[in-house]
């Protein structure tokens, strides 16, 4: 029973990934990670009585838009009314909890990736590792940005990040290759 529920979910996200262009197969580069084959993250007693809702909702009711907000109100409201189903549920998360205790137990995440909280992850840095040389453009907002927020203290982070770029493409040749020298020795020292 519970395998069969969790085809289900995935054919559903499935159909809904193709709908709007995400996921799977070639085709177009986005930002999205590779997969790296994790198990799926275990379900709640309530999240499973929510899918299966929603399961009865789209068969009595299949060419109906399902309005998010009103559909969880009355899921937490019929959750709240039972007390003999609920042991239902609760099984069904204890197994597949199990589930995902076994499946982890045999994976292995990605070589130079360190887990942290939440599903994010970040590569490993070396707090050794020397800072990067800064670009000319860099040098200049160093210099100019205290000058710029004093003439114009009103302005946000974006405002002046504007007006130190209009200031550079405006600025003499002459003037720009100061800074140029200055990212030249900084990129030396990197």
């Amino acid at each position: 029973m519970m395998m069969n529920q969790t085809h289900v979910q995935q054919a559903q996200n499935n159909a809904i990934q193709s709908k709007i262009g995400g996921g799977g197969g070639g085709g177009g580069g986005g930002n999205r990670p590779v997969k790296d084959n994790k198990p799926r993250g275990r379900m709640t007693a309530y999240a499973f009585f929510v899918q299966t809702c929603r399961e009865e909702h789209k068969k009595k009711h299949p060419e109906e838009q399902v309005i998010f907000a009103e559909f969880s109100r009355k899921c937490a409201e019929r959750w709240k009314m039972l007390d003999k189903e609920k042991q239902r549920f609760h099984e069904m998360a204890e197994k597949d909890k199990a589930r995902y205790e076994l499946e982890m137990q045999s994976y292995v995440p990605p070589k130079g990736t360190v887990v942290g909280k939440g599903k994010k992850r970040k590569a490993f840095k070396d707090p050794n590792a020397p800072k990067r040389s800064l670009s000319a453009f860099f040098w200049f907002c160093h210099e100019e940005r205290n000058k710029v927020k004093a003439l114009n203290p009103e302005y946000g982070v974006g405002d002046i990040a504007k007006e130190l770029g209009r200031k550079w493409s405006d600025m003499d040749a002459e003037v720009k290759s100061r800074y140029e020298q200055m990212a030249e020795k900084d990129k030396a020292r990197y």
